[in-house]
């Protein structure tokens, strides 16, 4: 039994190890939001399980655990999805889109000397023609 075992856990981890190194085809957008969404929840988890250092008795209070990963997980989608916005209204394929924009910050040079001074601009409109 103890060698069946062995081998069904094997065929697991090889599985597993082909379909993560396997690269995917989704947009860029998607893979943001579920990247950042899947690295929140873990983030989140293992900040609920530092709070159980912070309870009298961590038995009881397991939740903080799932708390904190639901928590993490709808935060990095939230991050994501703002990260992978970029314009107020986007017009794709005679659909206008509306969205919060990304404010990007540079450089613009400033006199002669190479000073630079910090600019930060926003996307109102963009278009595919």
């Amino acid at each position: 039994m103890d060698r069946a075992h062995r081998g069904v856990w094997g065929v697991i981890t090889f599985l597993l190890l082909v379909i993560w190194c396997t690269p995917c085809m989704a947009d860029d957008a998607f893979e943001s939001i579920f990247r950042n969404a899947f690295l929140g929840g873990l983030v989140g988890g293992v900040a609920g399980a530092a709070f159980l250092a912070l309870a009298d008795k961590p038995g009881d209070h397991l939740d903080y655990i799932g708390y904190g990963a639901a928590g993490g997980v709808l935060a990095g989608a939230a991050y994501g999805s703002i990260k992978t916005t970029r314009a107020l209204a986007e017009v794709d394929n005679g659909k206008v889109k509306l969205a919060v924009p990304t404010i990007v910050p540079g450089f613009v040079p400033v006199g002669t000397k190479g000073e630079r001074e910090v600019v930060l601009t926003a996307e109102v409109l963009r278009g595919r023609f």
